[in-house]
C-alpha cells in the first residue's frame, strides 16, 4: 500500500470526506456523478457546423451545411449530426466557451493552467505545467482511499499516447505535472489497423494512410499500452527519436515508477481492467450500432471502463498520419472532411453512448463532456481547396451530459457569426471546477507544487450553476 504523505495529508485538511469544507453547504447535484467520460476531439470541431449554426447568416459565415430542427423547441443544430435532433433534451450546450489562445493548447483546456503559450504544446513534462483533470481525481481519489489502488485504474485514457501516431511531437496536457508521474492516466493502445484511406488533410500530403478513425475492424483490440511499442509505419530513424523523446519524458524506464505504479500496472495486467477492455464480450449490433471506427470503439470502452469502476475516461480522437491527417483541425478540405469523415463518426457513436449509458440507468452518474481546444473561425477561407475555417478561441461550444449536468438546456448565446460571446461567458476553467464539483470534489481544492505551494485545481475557474441541473 502506497502510504499518505505529510504533504499529502496537509492536501486534505480541512475537507470532509465528500470534499467540501465545514462551512460550506454543498448544493443537491454535488457528487452526483460518480465517473466521468471526457471526449476530446483534438484540433477542434467547428460550432457553425455543429452546435452553434447560424442560418441567417451570410454564406461565407453560413457555409455549405444547413442547419436542422431539434426536439428542444428554436434549438437548431448542423444538419451533419441528425442523431443528435431527439436527444438534444439530455443534453447542455454551452455556446459561449471562450479564452485569449487561438492555438492547440490542450493543456489549457483541461487543467488548471493560468496562461498558455505554443513554446508549452509539445513540451509534456516542462515544469510549468498543471494537472490533467483525470489525475487530480485520481490523486485526490488516492488520498480520500488511504492509499489504495482501485482494481481498475481512476485515470484512463485511449486508444493510445496523445497524437503518438503522427509525424507531430507528443502534445501535454493529459498528464499529472507536479502531482507526480503516478498520477498520469494509464494509456491503452489499439491494435486494429484502418480500412480505409485517411481523406486527403491537404495538396501538400504525400502519403496515404488507412486510418482507423475512419474505419477500423472490429477485429482489433485495446490493450494496456508499455508506451514502448513499435508503431506502424514509422522509419527507423523516427521510432529512434521517439524512443528519445520517451526517456526524456521519463516514461519508459520501469526504475522510474514508484511502487505505486509498480502495483498499479500488476493490477491491470489480470482480471477487471483487461476485460473491461475486452470488445468481445459485447454484442456485435451494439458494437455496429457505436460504428467501426476508432472513435466509436473506444467510446464503447469507456462505457465500459465505468461500468467495471473507474472513475474518470478520455478518449482522444486525435490526429494519424502525416501532418495529424484527419483531426478536427480542418484548416484545408473543411467540407469534404466533415461530410464524408467526421461528422458522421461523430453522429454514431456520441448519441449510441449517451443512450447506451441512459438504457443502464448510468447517465445520471456519469457525466459525459465534449470539449477541445477551441473553436473555428467565422469567415470561411475559401482559397484551400474544399474550403477551410481557422483556429477561433473568442467564442466555441462545448456540450455535456448525464451526471447532474443539465438537460436539454442551451446556455450562452453569440453574435449573429458566431463569433463572439453575446451573453453569460463560460470559460474553460469554470467547466472544469463544474466537473469538479459534480465529481463531488471541491474546485477550490488546492493542491501541492513541486515546491509545496498550495495550486487551485481548477485555476480561476469557478462552478457555474446554468450548467447543473
Amino acid at each position: 500500500m502506497h502510504p499518505i504523505s505529510r504533504r499529502e495529508a496537509m492536501a486534505l485538511s480541512g475537507l470532509t470526506v465528500a470534499g467540501f469544507s465545514q462551512s460550506r453547504q454543498p448544493a443537491k447535484s454535488f457528487g452526483q456523478a460518480k465517473a466521468c467520460i471526457l471526449l476530446f476531439p483534438y484540433g477542434s470541431p467547428p460550432q457553425h457546423e455543429m452546435f452553434d449554426p447560424k442560418p441567417d447568416a451570410p454564406v461565407e459565415i453560413q457555409g455549405e451545411m444547413k442547419s436542422i430542427a431539434t426536439c428542444m423547441p428554436g434549438v437548431r443544430i448542423g444538419e451533419g449530426i441528425p442523431a443528435l435532433a431527439p436527444i438534444m433534451d439530455k443534453l447542455a450546450v454551452i455556446r459561449s466557451v471562450n479564452h485569449p489562445y487561438p492555438q492547440h493548447g490542450v493543456a489549457y483546456a483541461v487543467t488548471g493552467i493560468p496562461t498558455y503559450t505554443p513554446a508549452l504544446e509539445d513540451k509534456p513534462r516542462d515544469p510549468r505545467h498543471w494537472p490533467f483533470i483525470g489525475s487530480v481525481v485520481d490523486y485526490i481519489g488516492q488520498l480520500r482511499s488511504g492509499g489504495v489502488i482501485p482494481t481498475v485504474p481512476r485515470n484512463i485514457a485511449l486508444p493510445w499516447l496523445l497524437n503518438s501516431k503522427t509525424d507531430l511531437n507528443v502534445s501535454a496536457g493529459p498528464y499529472a505535472a507536479f502531482l507526480g508521474q503516478a498520477h498520469d492516466p494509464v494509456w491503452t493502445d489499439f491494435d486494429g489497423a484502418g480500412t480505409k484511406n485517411a481523406p486527403r488533410y491537404t495538396d501538400g500530403q504525400t502519403k496515404d494512410y488507412l486510418d482507423p478513425f475512419q474505419e477500423t475492424s472490429l477485429g482489433g483490440k485495446f490493450c494496456i499500452s508499455s508506451l514502448g511499442q513499435k508503431v506502424d509505419g514509422l522509419s527507423p530513424e523516427r521510432l529512434r527519436e521517439r524512443r528519445e523523446l520517451l526517456h526524456r519524458m521519463e516514461l519508459v524506464p520501469p526504475r522510474l515508477f514508484d511502487k505505486h505504479r509498480d502495483l498499479a500496472f500488476s493490477l491491470l495486467m489480470s482480471g477487471k481492467t483487461l476485460n473491461a477492455l475486452d470488445l468481445s464480450r459485447e454484442p456485435q449490433l451494439l458494437r455496429e450500432k457505436y460504428g467501426t471506427t476508432l472513435f466509436g470503439q473506444s467510446c464503447l470502452a469507456a462505457r465500459r471502463l465505468v461500468e467495471a469502476g473507474s472513475k474518470f475516461v478520455t478518449v482522444f480522437w486525435d490526429g494519424f498520419g502525416q501532418f495529424a491527417n484527419c483531426g478536427w483541425d480542418t484548416h484545408n478540405n473543411h467540407y469534404p472532411r466533415l461530410k464524408n469523415y467526421l461528422l458522421p463518426s461523430f453522429n454514431q457513436a456520441y448519441p449510441t453512448l449517451i443512450q447506451d449509458l441512459e438504457s443502464r440507468g448510468m447517465l445520471d452518474s456519469t457525466l459525459v463532456m465534449w470539449l477541445s481546444e477551441h473553436g473555428r473561425t467565422p469567415k470561411i477561407d475559401s482559397k484551400p481547396k474544399g474550403a477551410g475555417r481557422h483556429h477561433w478561441s473568442q467564442a466555441y461550444s462545448v456540450v455535456l451530459a448525464g451526471g447532474g449536468a443539465a438537460r436539454g438546456k442551451v446556455i450562452g448565446s453569440t453574435d449573429k457569426y458566431a463569433g463572439e460571446v453575446k451573453d453569460t461567458p463560460v470559460s474553460p476553467k469554470d467547466i472544469l471546477a463544474t466537473a469538479f464539483y459534480l465529481l463531488g470534489i471541491d474546485p477550490e481544492t488546492r493542491v501541492p507544487d513541486t515546491f509545496g505551494r498550495p495550486m487551485p485545481i481548477a485555476g480561476e475557474g469557478v462552478v457555474r450553476h446554468e450548467l447543473l441541473a
